[in-house]
């Protein structure tokens, strides 16, 4: 993108309190626009056209339209809706737009709700149609899923993480849908939490030494070693970690891992957090929860999740 566009962009007029809205929902407004714009120029092509709408609509025509859930789900992600209508309208040079929502961000919703209510020029509307539902969909989807685990652990006191198994340039979008459904988010990527799995054991010689590599270069930095077994995590903890991946280990397996850490913790005087990761389904969620560990990570929330469907209506015409 050139300079001059990014500087047009920041420019551009947004529906009142939207920003505040965005910084509410942990996302970043300059990065939620980049994505709606990356997202439009992969819709309207270089020269910014929707053949069908210029063709067919009057420059003139203002419409109301409904954004309007055809399956019951938990909405995610309607608070860039006004980010599509204000940039759509930037670069068709109209007015923008306006958005009522009429759900909440991680609200439960039936087939049938209107879930927001837009207002203004017709080619506006049109032209954002697709890039704003694939936006929504797509993060009420990964909220309905998380929404879903969330009730599948109720009262076993383990708390459901995402992973980094996000959908490439859309994490943050990712991860907000897990925050949404009721989940939490783990590390956000390669440089807020210290992962020390396999491969880090295997180049750096031990377990031991990648453990002291990585809290002599980042003293501020979490953590985490991944195991299979019981014996590699008590290896981990002689080493000093106290956040212990367990992957892929059979329910018999995690049970026992979970006893012997919290008779460790109980010994050195330090909690042991314990995630439980690889293979799990919802089928099996309250048992693995059962088990004792504090998180359970599910990659499927964000690789996996069917998109809720939503979709659009014009619900008036003025003069038709």
């Amino acid at each position: 993108m050139s300079r001059h566009r990014a500087e047009e962009d920041v420019r551009t007029p947004w529906q009142e309190g939207t920003k505040e809205s965005l910084v509410t929902a942990g996302l970043d407004p300059s990065w939620v626009r980049d994505v709606v714009l990356r997202a439009l120029t992969e819709d309207l092509g270089p020269d910014r056209r929707d053949v069908t709408t210029l063709a067919t609509i009057p420059a003139d025509q203002e419409s109301v339209a409904q954004v309007v859930a055809r399956a019951d789900g938990v909405v995610a992600g309607l608070v860039v809706i006004p980010v599509v209508l204000a940039e759509t309208a930037a670069w068709l040079g109209m007015p923008v737009a306006s958005t009522e929502l009429r759900a909440a961000e991680g609200q439960e919703v039936r087939r049938g709700d209107v879930v927001a209510e837009l207002s203004g020029p017709t080619r506006v509307l049109l032209v954002a149609e697709r890039t704003m539902l694939n936006l929504c969909s797509h993060t009420s989807g990964i909220a309905t899923h998380t929404r879903a685990w969330v009730e599948a652990l109720a009262g076993s006191g383990a708390t459901v993480l995402d992973t980094r198994k996000t959908t490439p340039g859309l994490r943050a979008l990712d991860k907000y849908g897990v925050r949404a459904g009721g989940g939490d988010n783990k590390r956000m990527g390669l440089y807020d939490v210290a992962m020390i799995k396999d491969n880090h054991k295997l180049a750096a010689g031990s377990l031991a030494q990648a453990h002291q590599s990585v809290r002599g270069a980042f003293p501020e930095i979490a953590v985490q070693v991944e195991v299979t077994t019981v014996a590699e995590a008590e290896e981990s903890v002689q080493a000093g970690a106290r956040f212990l991946l367990c992957d892929n280990m059979s329910l018999g397996e995690l049970g026992e891992t979970v006893r012997r850490m919290r008779v460790l913790s109980g010994e050195i005087g330090e909690p042991i957090e314990l995630e439980a990761t690889g293979g799990l389904t919802l089928e099996l969620a309250a048992e693995y929860a059962a088990t004792g560990v504090d998180y359970l990570s599910v990659g499927a929330l964000t690789h996996s999740s069917p998109a809720l469907d939503l979709a659009m209506d014009l619900a008036t015409v003025p003069g038709r």
